[in-house]
């Protein structure tokens, strides 16, 4: 038997529906989802670490959840980490029976087993208009029997990031092709450091495949004097005041010439590491619909995005340039370097479920290195 749950705006308004997963009550940032698949992806995106996350879609579980299994260490081979992030789930329908052949277990049981606690039978589109006008919100799910909870800690980087250099090995280099038709780029004998302020695992994965040698290293680790001949700083959560570290190790890189490809956080730390400022968008660039048009072409991509902030145009160093615009509010996605390979992103280009045809721009980091 279901128990009833609630989920509670810090605005008062409140959405009545039914728990699922784990039954202890959570706090957090309420953010949305928009992609109609791949829910085991974004529960382990460490974008989402703290968060409690909506997903629009109105049926979830039905294909289950695959193998937690690893490719190397701390590599899952399926997944975008090796635990899920988010505080909690807010789903409309969940679906109890699954059918998939890659899938070993149901999405419920695996929120059981990770304690993460889900309440559905609510409207999420109501929800989702509520955030879109409102903005960032906190919010509280308590299932029927549990005490309200205590405010959660904002999260870090720190929370996810790897505590110690780890190495992949290149696989061989083979020839690729996006979902959009073109190649996918290629290289063998190369370098690359991954700055771990969260990083999704299909892009660790994604640059073995094309032949490079990956060295992921928390984020505040100094990784200068290595060898390398790349650096790709990733997504994660939290606030870019905590990472200070990162943006005095990224001015050392942006000194020099060798490639440099940023996301998310890692858009938001090469900024202030080139002496960009940073706004407080309006209304945050969340789910997977979000439009945003390469400069200087009729060129459209839409992208997925979880965040709140961007590079203020006006602030940007005469040798920087708008590379992406968000065609919905025409705030800054994308920024690079006039005559150096720096390239940094709002948008994520996704290597696996999703949004794929958003490489070009990551292909575009590989042919550099």
């Amino acid at each position: 038997m279901k128990l009833k749950a609630t989920l509670r705006l810090e605005n008062g308004l409140e959405f009545h529906g039914w728990s699922f997963g784990a039954t202890q009550s959570v706090s957090g940032e309420v953010v949305f989802n928009t992609s109609m698949a791949g829910y085991p992806e974004q529960l382990t995106d460490p974008t989402y670490s703290g968060q409690i996350l909506c997903l629009t879609y109105p049926l979830i579980g039905n294909y289950g959840v695959p193998s937690e299994e690893l490719l190397a260490e701390k590599l899952s081979k399926n997944l975008e980490s090796d635990r899920i992030h988010p505080k909690g789930l807010i789903v409309f329908d969940y679906c109890e029976d699954y059918s998939n052949w890659e899938a070993v277990k149901s999405l419920e049981q695996w929120m059981n087993e990770q304690n993460l606690t889900g309440i559905f039978g609510i409207d999420t589109r109501e929800l989702t208009k509520v955030l879109r006008d409102k903005g960032s919100m906190k919010a509280v799910i308590i299932p029927e029997g549990a005490q309200a909870p205590a405010e959660a800690a904002a999260p870090s980087p720190a929370d996810v990031c790897v505590s110690e250099p780890v190495v992949y090995p290149a696989q061989p280099a083979q020839e690729l092709e996006n979902i959009n038709g073109s190649k996918a780029a290629v290289v063998e004998g190369k370098k690359v450091v991954v700055v771990d302020l969260g990083v999704k695992h299909s892009i660790v994965r994604g640059l073995i495949a094309r032949g490079a040698e990956v060295i992921r290293v928390p984020y505040n680790y100094d990784f200068t004097e290595m060898e390398y001949d790349g650096v790709y700083v990733s997504n994660g959560p939290g606030c870019t005041c905590n990472c200070e570290e990162t943006v005095a190790v990224l001015k050392k890189v942006l000194a020099g010439n060798k490639p440099v490809f940023g996301f998310g956080m890692g858009y938001h730390l090469m900024a202030k590491a080139a002496g960009c400022e940073l706004e407080r968008l309006a209304h945050p660039h969340r789910g997977a619909n979000q439009p945003v048009r390469k400069e200087g072409t009729n060129r459209t991509y839409i992208s997925s995005q979880n965040v709140y902030r961007a590079v203020k145009a006006a602030s940007m160093p005469s040798d920087w340039e708008v590379y992406f615009t968000n065609l919905n509010d025409g705030t800054v996605d994308g920024f690079r370097h006039k005559t150096k390979p720096f390239i940094g992103l709002n948008f994520a280009p996704e290597v696996c479920v999703g949004l794929t045809e958003n490489v070009t721009p990551f292909d575009e980091f590989i042919s550099k290195l």
